[in-house]
């Protein structure tokens, strides 16, 4: 299960601003996954269950939003929305497209408690 190493890489990263922020907790992490990341969200949120302990986000909460799949055609260079198996452009119908999001994985935003019990939210 990869979710688990990546919660600890997060995590890992999560602490580093919680540092440098002066924070007492991590109180809630957003993250936003692609379809095509190769993450599934479910594992993920389970994962960060067993990751998260003895950590200062011992008891955050693990928000998780979808990205769409959006692709640039390369014959007519319009950006349109397309689905994991059918990646073509919506305009011309054309297959020779690139993929311009949909494959992230990305640390939108911490939310956290200072020591001086102030909350803030610090984009990632």
């Amino acid at each position: 299960m990869h979710e688990l190493s990546i919660c600890q890489a997060m995590l890992s990263q999560v602490e580093e601003i919680a540092q440098r922020e002066n924070a007492s907790e991590i109180t809630r992490i957003v993250i936003r996954i692609g379809p095509l990341s190769g993450v599934v969200p479910d594992l993920l949120q389970q994962a960060f269950t067993i990751a998260r302990a003895g950590t200062i986000a011992d008891h955050a909460e693990l928000v998780t939003e979808e990205a769409p799949i959006r692709v640039r055609c390369l014959a007519c260079g319009k950006e349109s929305d397309a689905q994991a198996n059918r990646l073509l452009c919506q305009s011309c119908d054309s297959y020779r497209t690139q993929v311009i999001s949909g494959d992230e994985l990305l640390l939108a935003s911490v939310e956290l408690n200072r020591h001086t019990d102030e909350s803030i939210q610090q984009p990632a």
